[in-house]
């Protein structure tokens, strides 16, 4: 469903806007050209994992296998038939995601996740991740809604809008770069806090709350 939102809530002029960026630089024109894509079938997740610690190719293989997730669980574009090089774009956006997650550092958690989107509306424009932003914290509990807010929500806005638009890096050919070289090439920003600290505060904070509630 939300894969179906990002293709019918994206109008042309964000999808254009992002093809232009791609045109406008060798990486980006490079990746027009050659259309790759991550999945288990291109990516050799086993070498990445080899690499050395601090290299974008090593972090991304430790987070897929951290979190159990998978590279070819995106779902195929479908209904932007009209024009492939504009399907790509969203295909490359889908298909980059968890590699946002590892640049940022966050898992896949719905608070992460959160944070994630946040970054994304700001850097892509996309309605989909404005929409994820806004309407994912709802499902949180609203004490814990505010305290991700203040941690991380004026960070992710301002670093995504800041940052360079990441739909241009060209993954493949990044994977030995160290990964803080890379936050420094594209002007990425790293977050106030850790999100295991965050993560760890939350559950003080709620080991605190059913203290008091079991001595009332």
């Amino acid at each position: 469903m939300i894969a179906t939102l990002s293709e019918t809530s994206s109008p042309l002029a964000s999808l254009r806007r992002l093809q232009s960026h791609l045109r406008s630089s060798p990486s980006g024109r490079a990746l027009l050209r050659a259309r790759p894509t991550l999945t288990t079938s291109t990516l050799d997740l086993a070498a990445l994992a080899a690499l050395p610690q601090g290299t974008l190719g090593h972090a991304y293989a430790a987070w897929l296998a951290r979190n159990r997730v998978s590279p070819d669980t995106r779902d195929p574009v479908r209904y932007i038939a009209h024009d492939e090089e504009l399907a790509y774009v969203m295909r490359r956006y889908r298909e980059s995601h968890d590699l946002y997650h590892v640049v940022l550092g966050f898992g896949v958690s719905l608070p992460a996740e959160l944070v994630v989107k946040w970054f994304e509306a700001a850097n892509f424009g996309l309605p989909v991740a404005v929409l994820s932003g806004l309407v994912g914290p709802l499902r949180m509990e609203a004490g814990e809604r505010k305290r991700l807010w203040r941690a991380y929500g004026p960070w992710a806005l301002r670093a995504g809008a800041r940052a360079q638009c990441l739909i241009g890096v060209h993954w493949e050919r990044e994977w030995e770069t160290p990964l803080d070289e890379l936050r420094a090439r594209w002007g990425v920003e790293r977050p106030p806090v850790g999100f295991k600290a965050w993560r760890d505060e939350g559950r003080r904070l709620e080991a605190l709350r059913r203290a008091a509630d079991e001595g009332v």
